[in-house]
């Protein structure tokens, strides 16, 4: 008779975990490197659109796509439709947590940055509308102050995100999934058992 060894199935969130949290840590150094090095994405496009491109595009299909196929390979090579929407939106919302709440923490510790970062938002909107009348600026800004309130900024950049990993993880998923047809059972299983 074969002995079985017995391992703790892998879920969908621990497939999704320690790649939200690498995904988390990306976009800290990418924010602490730009704070540090005074790099300002109001004044330089460029580096708005590539960390635009990074952190809402490339950065979240990478870490989607490992943690799907990390599950996959854990579960024999299947994986279901629905289980890459759950690590895919879990990876996403994992790593959005983490650096909404550094960044409070950063606005926190060092409450001059957000002064900066109004100032530098209002004199980017004075530059691209000249137009703009003094009220208009004001409200445009009382705006952006707003969605800097840690109990908005939060709850928004998890949704926001959420919404970007579930988006991802529909395509992700038409592309990976693989269905077991054993159901639940694993080729491993099947083996042990006609092993007995």
């Amino acid at each position: 008779m074969s002995e079985f060894t017995t391992k703790t199935p892998v879920t969908t969130t621990k497939a999704a975990s320690s790649y939200g949290v690498i995904f988390a840590i990306i976009m800290i150094a990418e924010f602490v490197i730009a704070y540090v090095a005074d790099i300002d994405a109001t004044e330089n496009a460029w580096v708005g659109i590539v960390n635009g491109l990074l952190n809402n595009l490339i950065l979240p299909v990478v870490f989607i796509s490992l943690a799907a196929n990390y599950y996959k390979k854990a579960h024999g090579g299947y994986i279901k439709f629905g289980e890459v929407i759950k690590t895919g939106v879990t990876v996403a919302v994992i790593a959005a947590a983490i650096f909404a709440l550094f960044n409070i923490g950063f606005n926190l510790a060092v409450p001059e940055a957000q002064a900066e970062m109004i100032e530098k938002m209002k004199a980017a909107q004075i530059k691209a509308n000249p137009q703009m009348t003094s009220a208009q600026l004001k409200m445009a800004m009382s705006m952006a102050e707003t969605f800097m309130k840690p109990y908005i900024a939060f709850p928004f950049t998890i949704l926001f995100f959420a919404f970007l990993g579930l988006i991802y993880s529909l395509i992700i998923g038409a592309i990976v999934k693989k269905e077991n047809p054993f159901g639940d059972v694993t080729p491993q299983d099947v083996n042990n058992i006609g092993a007995e």
